[in-house]
C-alpha cells in the first residue's frame, strides 16, 4: 500500500492550484467531446479486452501481471502485461490469445496504453483522473483488426480499517477500429482494484455498452 499511497503524495504535492484544476475540470469535457466528435465509435482497451485502468498506478517503478478475460460473444482471451512509470506518466505493454468459442483460429493480442494523471480530488471535486490512450491489435489469418482506444478513468482510493486498499474506478472509452473499414464503438468500464498485501493486487473490471464481459487479473507491483 506503499506504493500507491507516495504516488498519491507525490503528485499531490506537485504544482496544481485551485485555479489549475477548476482549468483542468472546464477543458477536459470539450476535448473528449472533440475526440469523439472527430473519431465517431469504439471497442475495449488496446487488445479488444474489458482490461480497464484505474485512475493510478498501483507501483513506484514497475508491475507485471497475468489477465483472464471471458468476452460476451464468447471465449477465453490470456494475456500477460508489463508496466512502468515516469512521474506522474505509465506505459504498459500486453500480449495473449484469444481463444473463441466455435471452430476458428485463436487470436493473437498485442497492445500498449499510456496513462497520464490529469486531475486530483479536492473539495470541489471528489475524484482522480487519468486520461488513458492505447493502440493494438487483435491478428488472425484474414480478419486482423487496428484498436485505438481514448478513455478517462475517474475514481477514488478507499482504505479499510485492514491492510487492504480499493480503488472503484469508472471508465467511458471509445475504441476506434480499423479492418479494411473503420468502425467506432463506446463502452464503460466498471472496475474495481484491490491491493491485498504489499505488493500483491487482484484486479476486477466489466464492460457496458459496444463492448462488453468480464475481466480478472493478478499484478504483482514494485
Amino acid at each position: 500500500m506503499t506504493e500507491r499511497i507516495v504516488e498519491d503524495r507525490v503528485t499531490d504535492a506537485e504544482p496544481s492550484s485551485r485555479g489549475k484544476n477548476m482549468l483542468r475540470r472546464r477543458l477536459l469535457p470539450g476535448a473528449l467531446v472533440l475526440l469523439v466528435s472527430a473519431v465517431g465509435d469504439l471497442t475495449a482497451q488496446a487488445t479488444g479486452t474489458t482490461t480497464f485502468n484505474a485512475p493510478y498506478r498501483a507501483f513506484s517503478g514497475s508491475e507485471f501481471g497475468v489477465l483472464l478475460s471471458f468476452p460476451n460473444g464468447g471465449g477465453t482471451a490470456f494475456e500477460g502485461a508489463y508496466r512502468v512509470s515516469s512521474g506522474r506518466f505509465d506505459i504498459g505493454f500486453k500480449g495473449g490469445i484469444l481463444d473463441a468459442s466455435g471452430p476458428g483460429n485463436a487470436v493473437l493480442l498485442i497492445g500498449t496504453e499510456a496513462r497520464e494523471r490529469v486531475l486530483t480530488h479536492s473539495a470541489d471535486f471528489p475524484l482522480d483522473g487519468a486520461l488513458i490512450l492505447g493502440v493494438g491489435g487483435r491478428f488472425v489469418s484474414g480478419n486482423s483488426e487496428l484498436i485505438i482506444p481514448v478513455g478517462l478513468s475517474l475514481g477514488r482510493r478507499l482504505d479499510t480499517q485492514s491492510s487492504v486498499s480499493i480503488v472503484p474506478y469508472v471508465q467511458p472509452t471509445m475504441f476506434v477500429t480499423v479492418d479494411g473499414g473503420s468502425d467506432v464503438l463506446f463502452a464503460l468500464g466498471l472496475g474495481a482494484d484491490f491491493r491485498l498485501s504489499h505488493s500483491f493486487d487482484l484486479r476486477l473490471s466489466a464492460g457496458l455498452g459496444d463492448v462488453e464481459g468480464v475481466s480478472l487479473g493478478a499484478v504483482w507491483v514494485h
